[in-house]
């Protein structure tokens, strides 16, 4: 059929009421969000945010209502949707941005794709990574993998990727959205080593939508954790409080996970698997923990400072 692209949209969307089908990549995907309140009656609240990208660029994709049970976790960072009977939009200005890992790509702002269940009841299709045709020019995806002896060189809020072997996991605990609030996020920090440094990823990691990976991490697994942050307590000494945290476009793998995924085809993913070639199991069984109350940044040395 006719397709259109993204840079065409972009400057025509305003005179048109229907769109000819749309082939994009999804290079990022957001958690899902639950915007429900006790009085507003709905039956599936739910939103997730994807960035999709074709040749000429990239734009937000938004996945509404009860196409998000449907749809949410066939819809992988790398698939390759077919989409049709769509809606585009003024793009929400106030959602969080993900950091390209091909800086050059063009980005759309202004507009966001809205996928809905009715006016208009948008079709989508999944196609197959094997029918997949270069001619299509759909953009593959990029990563930004940093090893841990790069880290302590990188300033607050850096966004990157990284690959390590879990030697360390905490408790899950919960922190307050608010104060005074009823939510409360879920989190649980671990430490991840990858050979290059004496001193280990310190990550906290917060639940996303991936419970079945969230609860299974656990040491001995290769960890790749993406879209992460840096944080730097930059009054206290800055090497020792450097640590990463997720953000809102942050996807989480352990081993049984890696299969297929975009990222094994990375460089410093593959320089990972051959360094844990070489090292003992049994060596690196001994220096690992679980479980406990992990006290991080820590505390200063006396009262009165703290």
């Amino acid at each position: 059929s006719k397709l259109t692209n993204l840079g065409h949209l972009e400057m025509t969307w305003r005179s048109r009421v229907r769109f000819h089908p749309l082939l994009v990549r999804i290079l990022h995907k957001s958690r899902l969000r639950y915007y429900g309140k006790p009085e507003k009656a709905m039956d599936m609240p739910y939103q997730a945010y994807f960035e999709v990208a074709d040749g000429s660029g990239m734009t937000s994709m938004v996945l509404w209502s009860s196409l998000c049970p449907e749809w949410y976790n066939s819809m992988k960072v790398g698939t390759v949707l077919l989409l049709e009977q769509y809606a585009i939009k003024d793009s929400y200005p106030f959602k969080t941005q993900p950091t390209p890992g091909d800086s050059q790509m063009k980005r759309f702002a202004t507009i966001e794709i809205s996928l809905n269940v009715r006016n208009p009841p948008t079709k989508i299709s999944i196609i197959p990574e094997e029918r997949v045709k270069p001619e299509w020019g759909l953009p593959e995806v990029k990563y930004r993998f940093i090893t841990r002896s790069e880290l302590d060189g990188l300033p607050h809020n850096y966004s990157c990727d990284v690959i390590g072997l879990v030697t360390f996991v905490g408790r899950a605990e919960r922190a307050r959205k608010r104060e005074h609030c009823e939510d409360f996020w879920l989190y649980r920090w671990a430490h991840a080593i990858d050979g290059t440094s004496d001193h280990p990823f310190i990550l906290e990691l917060f639940a996303t939508s991936q419970p079945d990976v969230f609860e299974r991490i656990h040491p001995m697994t290769y960890l790749v954790c993406t879209q992460m942050r840096v944080v730097r307590n930059l009054t206290e000494n800055p090497s020792s409080t450097i640590y990463l945290t997720t953000s809102n476009e942050s996807q989480i793998f352990i081993t049984g996970w890696h299969k297929g995924q975009p990222y094994t085809k990375d460089t410093k993913v593959k320089n990972f698997i051959q360094w844990m070639k070489c090292q003992s199991e049994a060596d690196q069984i001994k220096k690992t923990v679980i479980g406990g109350y992990y006290p991080f940044p820590r505390p200063p040395d006396n009262f009165s400072n703290y």
